[in-house]
């Protein structure tokens, strides 16, 4: 089984002046990241602006991330789709360019039920069967929550290895933990959840945060699976400003501003995405100065 590591990094999707992607500027993101404490990159996933990619674009993406982090950090597809066909050939291609793993969203505005779900991600796994699957549970994106019990049924196909957690219910990852296999991983989708995640089984986190502070997630997971709880503590509550700063809007308008403050030049959102407004500017001004990230 394929080991992802504790720290997953959402990568953002750099884009030039004239919107088109840059994928100059994503090869030496990502290898920054693989750098600074990330494990995995996650390219083309929510944070990635996958909703507004080409599928094109998506596959030029895989093949730019996976040559820059070659031997230094894994990277995983984000490949889910509402259309079950489409997420099936979308991959496959992904598996052909050789990534290590792909992201499956629960289907998005058509909201099946846990039957359906089960289905969709059973015939994706089984069309790579040998590729690993992390499923991704969003429902305040989805529409639809990937209920405990279909996740267990998931868990007992040996290619779907994990699940990106990000309800925000601590106690549906509790039941998850409970109800599924020890080797079956749990990320947090949340970086203001990893800490209290941790404590109910979980491995590690999906991150946006480490974007900017890989280094002192990867410290922080390290120091609670060493039993130093209080060390871990102390990084989160130190980190919990920025974890909340980089969702006051939707994601991933501040991560992106956040980045231009520390000089990447990874463009603006595509639409129906905004830039961030003076507020959300200002906020992570302070937030960043006071970690010294400025």
């Amino acid at each position: 089984m394929v080991n992802f590591g504790r720290v997953l990094t959402a990568m953002i999707t750099p884009f030039k002046e004239d919107g088109s992607v840059n994928y100059d500027v994503a090869a030496k993101l990502a290898a920054h990241l693989a750098n600074n404490g990330t494990d995995t990159v996650v390219v083309c996933g929510t944070t990635g602006e996958s909703p507004t990619l080409s599928w094109e674009e998506e596959y030029q993406l895989f093949s730019v991330v996976l040559e820059a982090v070659a031997g230094k950090a894994l990277v995983m597809a984000g490949c889910g789709s509402n259309s079950t066909k489409e997420a099936i050939a979308a991959t496959q291609k992904a598996a052909k360019i050789g990534v290590h793993g792909a992201l499956q969203v629960v289907p998005y505005y058509n909201r099946p039920p846990q039957e359906g779900l089960y289905q969709h991600f059973q015939a994706i796994a089984q069309a790579s069967a040998d590729f690993p699957i992390l499923l991704y549970n969003v429902p305040g994106r989805t529409g639809q929550n990937l209920s405990p019990e279909t996740v267990a049924r998931l868990a007992e196909i040996k290619n779907i290895v994990g699940i990106k957690e990000a309800s925000g219910n601590l106690d549906q990852a509790s039941e998850v933990r409970r109800l599924t296999p020890k080797e079956f991983q749990i990320y947090s989708g949340d970086d203001s959840l990893t800490l209290p995640l941790l404590a109910v089984g979980a491995k590690g986190v999906v991150s946006v945060a480490s974007h900017l502070v890989g280094n002192e997630l990867q410290q922080m997971i390290q120091a609670f699976s060493s039993g130093e709880i209080s060390v871990a503590t102390d990084i989160h509550l130190r980190l919990f400003p920025l974890f909340k700063a980089l969702f006051v809007t939707t994601n991933p308008i501040p991560v992106k501003k956040a980045l231009q403050h520390r000089g990447w030049q990874v463009g603006s959102t595509r639409p129906p995405l905004c830039e961030a407004d003076a507020k959300v500017t200002q906020h992570l001004e302070v937030v960043m100065k006071e970690l010294h990230l400025l």
